[in-house]
């Protein structure tokens, strides 16, 4: 039974590009074929339970702007029926994948029991809607950052028993995420860092959060968890310091707990940017490192300095980010979530599918030009030219060497290198020709 909250809007069809209706795919066509794969096995598209459904428009200066039927967001009932509407959305898209919260799903109950049982209530009624339906699960998540209780952090929290009832939370989404079939359990440390070092023990910190993460893992093989674990690089805000600063910090705190093998990373776009990096390095870096897990797709206003979680529209940027991807494999149990938000003006039920129509429409175009470039096979034939001197004999022979032994060939040799185009305004004018 139609919830009506989408009256009116029909399923979403690929239409082609020449075609004009704004509800219309136009170049999203999952059953299209690239570079062996259909365009959906390659993109995996997945909703964010918490900005389409249980986002209210507020932000940091102004209030609610969208009234939805589920609101206010306090009772099981509501709870059911945002589930009811976010489904009928899933199925209007045409996606495989959704993400949540454990506080997206069901209301704030203030002890651990009661709202691990509405957890568990409403996980049950997600995996009767799920039977038989296209939309899966991609991944779970706990929400330890809006509760004041989460204030000072939650397992770098200096009380212990906050950090307990975060160990407490974590495995009640866990299970919940297991038992959806999740393809992996994400940690995002939006409160994991500090405001001032003034208070703040680093090293202690750190260490909690360490034990904590290897406790995930334990907790994973446990209950025969196949999904993998992910952790979300991003530098501040809400702290002003995040432990979880870049894929490079990420990186190197796992190898410092030994987490590597288990452990890879949530990757966002939005967050790369934060962090004073662009999305394609966050992804060129942890694909070299075998690090990439998935994926978060949006952007920001990049005259604003914070986190605006827009839909992407910018093709030439998503298509360098699907590049690499595709060059590090694609994606196995990650995808691409839509961890995107409308804006507070956008507050009809058209404009929530329109966002996301826009969003699968870039990214399927950025997907299409970036196995262009793979097939046509000009940047790597640019790499390959530019970096050939180290594919001598003597050039890898050096690198087993010493600095004395090298400085004895430099002299005998007479070796004076002049320097070489980098040739990047002809790589920037090739990389036009396919966005």
């Amino acid at each position: 039974m139609s919830t009506g909250f989408f009256d009116g809007i029909a399923p979403i069809t690929f239409q082609g590009r020449d075609g004009t209706d704004p509800l219309a795919y136009r170049h999203y066509d999952p059953e299209e074929v690239v570079l062996g794969k259909r365009m959906e096995d390659h993109l995996r598209f997945a909703v964010a339970y918490w900005h389409s459904f249980a986002w209210e428009g507020g932000d940091p200066f102004g209030g609610q702007t969208f009234v939805r039927p589920w609101h206010p967001q306090d009772d099981m009932g509501r709870a059911r029926m945002k589930a009811d509407v976010a489904f009928e959305m899933f199925d209007l898209l045409g996606v495989p994948y959704f993400c949540w919260h454990d506080l997206d799903l069901r209301p704030e109950q203030g002890s651990f029991a009661a709202n691990r049982d509405t957890l568990n209530e409403i996980t049950d009624y997600l995996g009767e809607k799920m039977q038989g339906n296209k939309t899966q699960l991609l991944w779970g998540t706990a929400n330890m950052f809006t509760d004041r209780r989460w204030m000072g952090g939650a397992s770098t929290n200096p009380d212990p028993d906050v950090f307990a009832f975060a160990a407490a939370t974590v495995k009640s989404c866990m299970d919940a995420t297991h038992k959806l079939g999740g393809q992996n359990y994400v940690l995002w440390g939006g409160r994991e860092g500090y405001e001032t070092l003034l208070n703040t023990d680093m090293g202690a910190e750190l260490d909690h959060m360490g034990r904590f993460l290897s406790m995930v893992v334990e907790y994973k093989h446990k209950i025969g968890f196949k999904g993998q674990i992910l952790v979300e690089p991003k530098p501040q805000e809400p702290s002003k310091h995040q432990y979880d600063f870049d894929v490079a910090t990420c990186i190197g705190f796992l190898r410092k707990y030994g987490l590597e093998s288990e452990v890879k990373l949530n990757i966002e776009q939005g967050h790369a940017i934060l962090a004073g990096h662009s999305f394609e390095h966050e992804l060129a870096l942890a694909v070299s490192e075998g690090m990439l897990g998935s994926i978060d797709m949006n952007r920001n206003d990049y005259q604003s300095g914070w986190d605006t979680d827009q839909f992407p529209n910018n093709v030439p940027e998503v298509a360098l980010a699907y590049y690499h991807i595709l060059k590090g494999g694609g994606f196995t149990q990650g995808g691409t979530n839509f961890d995107a938000k409308l804006r507070r003006q956008s507050i009809d039920a058209e404009d929530l599918i329109a966002a996301h129509v826009g969003g699968m429409d870039v990214c399927a175009r950025g997907l299409k030009a970036a196995a262009a470039m793979i097939e046509d096979g000009g940047l790597d034939a640019a790499l390959a030219e530019r970096y050939a001197g180290w594919d001598t004999a003597e050039a890898k022979a050096m690198l087993d060497s010493d600095l004395a032994t090298i400085a004895q060939r430099v002299e005998r040799e007479g070796i004076a290198p002049q320097p070489r185009s980098g040739r990047q305004e002809i790589l920037e004018n090739y990389v036009n020709r396919f966005v």
